[in-house]
C-alpha cells in the first residue's frame, strides 16, 4: 500500500514538474497584445472588439484592437511580428500566404505574408451590394452601366467582393462605370454623395446602418441560380452565395441573395504558442459573452473552428489545444503538412 502510494505521489509530482518547465520553456504571458482589423465602422472592426473584450477578461493578458485601412495595410505587420493577432477573411490570407503567383481575377496585390497562422475559423463575413432605397436598381443584372464602386486601392478584399458580385450575373468591371474609392466605409460615402449608384458592405455594419438613417438604402440581390453560384465560385474560390430574409438585416427589404466567405482570427507564426491558446481558450469558452456583441457571432462557434478547407495553416499552440481537446479529426495532419509545405 505505502508503494502503492509513493508511486502515485512521484507520478503526480512528476507530472507538475513536466509542466511547470513547459511553463518556464514557454516565458510569462505578455502584459497586451494587439489585433489588427478594419476600420472603425466594418463588421471586423466589432467582431475584433469583442473578442478582445473576451480575451482580455480570461487570458490573462489584454488584447487592444487595432484599426488598418485594410488587409494590405495589416498584414505585413502581423506577418512581421509587430502585431500578434488579426481578424480578416480566408480568400484573403490565401493570396497572402501563397504570394503573387497566385491569382484571383487575375491579380495578387497582397504583400507575400508566408508567416500567418490560423488560430480559429470563425463566422461567415456576408456582403450585399448597396443602392439607395430609391432606387431603380433591383438585382446584380441591373447594374451594368451604372456607376460601380471599385479599385479599393487601401482595401482590397472588396475589389474581390465587388468582382464576385459582377461574376455571379456573368459581368466583368468594363461593363459597368468604375468609381474609384480607397476602402469599403469610402464607397457607401460615394452612395451617399451621389457619386455612385451601388456600393457594397458587410450586412447589419454600423455603416450600412448610419447610411439607412441618412438618405435610406438596400441590399440588392446577386444571382444565385445554378449558373450564377458556379460562376461566383469560379471567379473567387471561398466564395459561396447565401440567402438572407428581411427583418433582422439593415436594408434587406426582400429574400436577398448575397456573398458569403469565411472570417479568420489569426496570428503571426512567431507569437508564442502559449499566446495563441490563452486567446483561443477565452473565445472558445466566451461564445455566451460573444453573441451579444453581434449578431454574426452566432455563428463563431466550436463547430466550425477546424477546417479540412483552410487556408493558410493553423499555428501550432491551436494544434494542440485543438487535439486536447479530441476535435483536430482524422486527416488534419496531413492537411496542415500540405499547407506548411507552400512555404517550405
Amino acid at each position: 500500500m505505502r508503494r502503492t502510494l509513493f508511486a502515485l505521489a512521484l507520478v503526480v509530482a512528476l507530472a507538475a514538474s513536466a509542466l511547470a518547465v513547459r511553463a518556464s520553456a514557454q516565458g510569462p504571458l505578455p502584459k497586451s497584445v494587439t489585433v489588427g482589423t478594419n476600420p472603425a465602422g466594418t463588421v471586423y472592426f466589432a467582431l475584433a472588439s469583442g473578442i478582445a473584450k473576451v480575451v482580455s477578461g480570461a487570458a490573462g493578458y489584454q488584447m487592444v484592437v487595432q484599426p488598418h485601412a485594410g488587409t494590405s495595410t495589416m498584414l505585413p505587420l502581423i506577418n512581421s511580428g509587430e502585431m500578434e493577432f488579426g481578424i480578416q477573411n480566408g480568400v484573403d490570407l490565401w493570396l497572402a500566404y501563397r504570394g503573387p503567383a497566385h491569382q484571383i481575377g487575375g491579380r495578387n496585390p497582397f504583400a507575400h505574408s508566408p508567416n500567418v497562422r490560423l488560430v480559429m475559423r470563425g463566422a461567415p463575413l456576408m456582403v450585399g451590394l448597396l443602392v439607395r432605397k430609391e432606387s431603380p436598381i433591383k438585382n446584380v443584372h441591373d447594374v451594368k452601366g451604372k456607376r460601380f464602386t471599385g479599385e479599393y486601392r487601401a482595401h482590397l478584399a472588396v475589389w474581390y467582393n465587388m468582382f464576385g458580385h459582377l461574376a455571379s450575373a456573368g459581368l466583368t468591371w468594363s461593363d459597368v462605370k468604375v468609381v474609384p474609392v480607397n476602402t469599403v466605409n469610402d464607397g457607401v460615402d460615394a452612395l451617399l454623395q451621389g457619386r455612385a449608384d451601388v456600393t457594397q458592405h458587410a450586412l447589419n455594419s454600423a455603416k450600412v446602418k448610419e447610411a439607412d438613417a441618412a438618405v435610406g438604402v438596400r441590399h440588392i440581390s446577386d444571382d444565385c441560380s445554378p449558373h450564377g453560384e458556379a460562376r461566383m465560385k469560379k471567379a473567387v474560390p471561398g466564395y459561396y452565395p447565401r440567402i438572407v430574409k428581411p427583418g433582422a438585416i439593415t436594408g434587406v427589404v426582400e429574400d436577398t441573395c448575397v456573398v458569403a466567405y469565411d472570417t479568420y482570427f489569426f496570428a503571426g507564426k512567431a507569437v508564442p504558442d502559449q499566446v495563441v491558446e490563452a486567446a483561443l481558450k477565452a473565445v472558445w469558452e466566451g461564445g455566451e459573452q460573444l453573441v451579444p456583441i453581434h449578431p454574426m457571432f452566432k455563428e463563431w462557434t466550436q463547430d466550425r473552428a477546424v477546417d479540412p478547407d483552410a487556408s493558410i495553416p493553423y499555428h501550432p499552440g491551436a494544434v494542440r489545444f485543438y487535439k486536447e481537446r479530441n476535435v483536430w479529426k482524422s486527416g488534419m495532419d496531413q492537411i496542415q503538412q500540405k499547407l506548411l509545405a507552400v512555404n517550405p
